[in-house]
């Protein structure tokens, strides 16, 4: 009887909530989606605790939801501060380096976010963003053409250091690469990402500097 009640209590306010409770949460919703799980499995668990102590708790979450939603839609101030901005993490210039550490994203989580949103290469995206939900996403270039030639790019150097397990899976020597960035004055340590795909197409952005794509002719036996 202690869980059905508690339960109906859960749907009610699940339900006042609104449906974007349900899907894609704010950083403040999903604290109160949280609060509202442990305080529900308190009165349940525990026999000695009145049943109206838990639900006088989740009513108490429902209001104060409901002025944060208030806040959310009436704010703008306070609502950066509650809810978070999105964040550019792609625009002309390339990976805004500043915004993937301010949320503490890597190059691989970047790069894992634009494969689930259908993008493979880099300078597919001429912008792309984290919604304040966590959401990704991108607007593909205008130049980009659907009917090129497909090809995986691949991550070879990752923030000056080169990623070993690609380099094994195109069959190319560090020597290749090395000699790339010496013939383009480039300097290893700043490179902060370098990719290259099976047509020989090579990204490169250096720190502090916008990034730049080159067309090569890659080694023999060097198609994956």
């Amino acid at each position: 009887m202690r869980t059905t009640l508690i339960f109906v209590a859960l749907l009610a306010v699940m339900r006042l909530m609104g449906k974007r409770q349900i899907g894609e949460m704010q950083p403040f919703e999903l604290v109160i989606t949280l609060l509202i799980a442990e305080l529900a499995c308190i009165p349940m668990a525990d026999t000695s605790i009145p049943l109206l102590y838990g639900i006088t708790s989740i009513v108490t979450i429902f209001f104060l939801h409901q002025i944060l939603m208030l806040i959310d839609l009436h704010c703008k101030p306070l609502k950066r501060i509650v809810g978070g901005k999105p964040s550019v993490v792609i625009n002309q210039d390339g990976i805004d380096i500043s915004q993937l550490k301010k949320n503490h994203l890597d190059l691989s989580d970047l790069i894992e976010s634009m494969r689930s949103a259908g993008y493979f290469s880099l300078d597919d995206v001429a912008y792309a963003l984290y919604e304040a939900n966590g959401q990704f996403t991108a607007m593909p270039r205008e130049e980009t053409s659907s009917d090129k030639k497909v090809s995986l790019p691949l991550l070879i150097i990752e923030d000056g250091k080169f990623v070993a397990k690609n380099l094994d899976l195109t069959h190319i020597s560090r020597s290749f690469f090395q000699s790339f960035l010496q013939g383009h004055g480039v300097n290893l340590r700043k490179v902060f990402v370098l990719t290259v795909d099976g047509t020989g197409k090579i990204y490169l952005q250096c720190y502090g500097e916008r990034y730049k794509t080159f067309q090569v002719s890659l080694p023999e036996g060097s198609v994956w």
